[in-house]
């Protein structure tokens, strides 16, 4: 199946979930927020499975001056 991720597609596994997902692509464990379809989602819920077609958008934190 395939998900959005940023804007780009990706082919994922049927059972994939949020934290799998991110793991596979190499984002960090910390400093990052997820939304999936238009809602942010608590790091508590990473482990929602996803569906064919869902769109993540997925948010590093920046430290500057």
């Amino acid at each position: 199946m395939k998900v959005i991720v940023n804007d780009k597609p990706v082919e994922v596994d049927d059972q994939v979930t949020v934290a799998g997902l991110l793991d596979r692509l190499g984002f960090p464990e910390k400093g990052i927020a997820v939304a999936v379809d238009q809602t942010v989602l608590r790091r508590s819920d990473w482990q929602t499975t996803l569906t064919d077609g869902a769109r993540l958008e997925v948010l590093t934190a920046v430290q500057g001056g």
